[in-house]
């Protein structure tokens, strides 16, 4: 299906296709005719999540398609899968089809963390380095994960909007699985579906362990919700998640060695980005503000969560207290610096990788890490509460009232015009209990 670029942009607004996991960048605002690659991030960033390798098992031909129709409205050459040599069933499901697409081709990427990452796999599969403080376009390269991917296919071929979430659902689980859930279900409902916590004093991390947030049970599924997961509330992983801003720093301020661990495995500092953990924590620490790069350079950390949930030997929390002073500069209006000068990639990188096996190890997630099957059965529930933030960029403002009658797929929030959003659409066929600025409440139909 050949299309321009600006038909394929409109069709993917009106979808409401956003990036299915991160920050959920609106598909069609990434779509630009710089880009001379396209790649499908197929790796699983964060240890437990199974779902992009298993929709990429089951929908292949969809979502090659969809990177095939990409790649001609772009003019992109070269559209580039990756993927770990591990993921046996979707590497044979793309082999199988992979004759049908003359630009596509598999590339490997190594078993570590935080390959998924997208600067990581920018890297691992070109060779190209993203500048510091800039995005993927920057080096000619547009990137998709595979949930994202399928949802385009489903928009262009069958004229689909996104009103469901594929999410893994792992952890202290019965049956941890992989499901198709609508937007607005609770994550109390999905943890039901895995048959119930198998802790009676448990926690709920929204995301992977590593940069996932603690979050109420009652919270819902929205647009890029990739995982949920069930753990003890005395977790390792846990505690360090819940330890307040205040403590962190008097324990680093206490017992911080400056051993420079945090920086050795950072993933940002090993592809060259100015970012130093350590440098930053004994600035922090000491109260020192005469060099302002280390308080600066916080900006250009990605927030894998190595330096404080694997390297630091003090068990500190070096990603937790730079997060506080990033968003703070943020607040205050402190920007990104641009045209920062690019290190040289760090010439013994691949020796300082971690190693996901490990990684789970050291998590103490070991027992946890089990196949959760993908269940794509219809879910029927009595109610849904569908956040309007569900991407990056301003709420969408909801069409609908309360009282009024809705069909599935019908738009229930629309985008404000030069505005960067999306429209919504209701997963079901209902009536509108409750519309304000926030969320919308539907009454699901039997």
């Amino acid at each position: 299906m050949l299309m321009s670029l600006e038909e394929l942009k409109k069709i993917l607004q009106n979808a409401g296709v956003a990036g299915a996991g991160g920050a959920g960048f609106p598909a069609y605002a990434k779509l630009s005719d710089k880009a001379d690659t396209i790649i499908l991030n197929c790796a699983e960033c964060e240890p437990l999540l199974k779902l992009h390798q298993q929709v990429l098992a089951k929908f292949a031909f969809e979502i090659l398609s969809a990177l095939h129709v990409i790649s001609e409205a772009t003019n992109a050459e070269h559209v580039i899968i990756a993927l770990k040599k591990n993921y046996n069933d979707a590497i044979n499901a793309v082999n199988a089809v992979l004759d049908k697409f003359n630009n596509i081709k598999l590339s490997y990427l190594p078993e570590v963390y935080p390959a998924g990452d997208e600067v990581i796999t920018i890297y691992e599969t070109t060779g190209r380095v993203v500048p510091p403080g800039s995005i993927p376009i920057s080096v000619g390269v547009t990137v998709f994960n595979v949930e994202t991917a399928l949802n385009i296919y489903r928009a262009v071929f069958e004229g689909k909007p996104v009103t469901h979430k594929y999410v893994t659902i792992s952890g202290a689980v019965q049956n941890p699985i992989t499901v198709k859930a609508p937007l607005g279900m609770t994550f109390s409902e999905l943890i039901d579906l895995a048959g119930g916590a198998t802790e009676e004093d448990y926690a709920v991390i929204s995301g992977g362990p590593m940069m996932g947030a603690l979050v109420n049970p009652l919270d819902t599924v929205t647009k890029t919700t990739n995982g949920i997961l069930v753990f003890p509330k005395n977790h390792p992983v846990v505690e360090m998640k819940k330890t307040r801003i205040s403590i962190s720093l008097k324990r680093a301020m206490g017992t911080c060695c400056q051993c420079r661990a945090c920086t050795t495995t950072c993933s940002r500092n090993l592809l060259g980005h100015p970012i130093e953990p350590h440098a930053f924590m004994r600035s922090a620490t000491s109260g020192d503000t005469k060099d302002l790069g280390p308080f600066i350079n916080t900006l250009f950390c990605s927030g894998c969560g190595l330096c404080e949930l694997y390297s630091c030997p003090q068990g500190l929390a070096p990603r937790t207290l730079i997060s506080e002073y990033k968003a703070g500069l943020k607040a205050n209006g402190v920007k990104i610096p641009v045209d920062i000068p690019v290190k040289t990639v760090d010439p013994n990188r691949s020796m300082k990788l971690v190693p996901i096996p490990r990684l789970i190890a050291r998590l103490g997630l070991t027992k946890y890490n089990k196949p959760a099957r993908l269940d794509e059965t219809e879910l029927h529930l009595d109610k849904l509460r569908i956040s309007l933030k569900q991407n990056i960029g301003a709420p969408n403002p909801p069409v609908v009232s309360a009282g009024q009658t809705i069909s599935k797929g019908d738009v229930i929030a629309q985008a404000e015009p030069k505005v960067l959003g999306l429209s919504l659409h209701s997963p079901v066929s209902g009536t509108v209990i409750d519309a304000n600025d926030h969320f919308i409440l539907i009454q699901c139909n039997k």
